[in-house]
């Protein structure tokens, strides 16, 4: 049975150089109308998160939240989803330092650069700043990853970082770990703690 995973798959093979039509298809078969675009699977895991802590089934709301696998990408699959594609509404979140990209990617392609949230440095760092270090170093120890911790923590390289910038580092060392976290620090946020990019995007879907 087709579902949004399906129409995520579509649109991944679509922008590696596949073939259009599936996802044409899949977008008229699940009745898409937004495309929440997302530089990983760190943000996406985050962004579903926050969706369920409040309620909310995006899938069913017809909107696809979707990791490109790096900033760069956001031409192609703003050219594919918007405006000269499937005539998507498209939004998202990045990160300052790739507010270029996006901003030429998305006037290539005739979307809407406001509906895009910009995170500071990334969205790790704004969950970070949003809980504070205590909170997220009490949620590594809680997920059983203090001694990797412990470890990071004694290369030279940390020394004159500070405490967020050290976690922040930490949480992007491991295959996955990244991604692990985008889900746990969401759920560990008090409602009115939210970092504004991230609540600002789920409020506008």
């Amino acid at each position: 049975m087709a579902d949004m995973g399906s129409f995520r798959e579509a649109v991944t093979a679509w922008a590696a150089g596949g073939p259009g039509d599936p996802a044409r298809e899949l977008a008229a078969r699940l009745r898409v109308r937004t495309a929440v675009l997302l530089e990983g699977s760190s943000d996406a895991e985050a962004v579903s998160a926050l969706a369920a802590s409040r309620g909310r089934d995006l899938a069913a709301e017809g909107v696809c939240v979707l990791p490109m696998g790096g900033a760069m990408s956001v031409g192609r699959y703003a050219h594919l989803l918007g405006p000269p594609g499937l005539g998507l509404r498209l939004t998202g979140l990045c990160d300052e330092a790739e507010r270029g990209f996006y901003d030429r990617g998305l006037e290539r392609a005739g979307a809407a650069r406001r509906e895009f949230f910009v995170c500071a440095a990334d969205l790790e760092d704004e969950l970070i700043r949003a809980l504070g270090v205590t909170r997220v170093a009490e949620l590594v120890h809680a997920e059983g990853d203090v001694r990797a911790l412990q470890t990071f923590l004694r290369q030279p390289a940390q020394r004159d970082r500070t405490s967020q910038q050290q976690l922040r580092r930490f949480l992007g060392t491991k295959k996955g770990r990244k991604i692990h976290y985008g889900r746990v620090l969401v759920e560990a946020l008090d409602p009115d703690r939210v970092p504004a990019p991230l609540d600002d995007l789920l409020t506008s879907l």
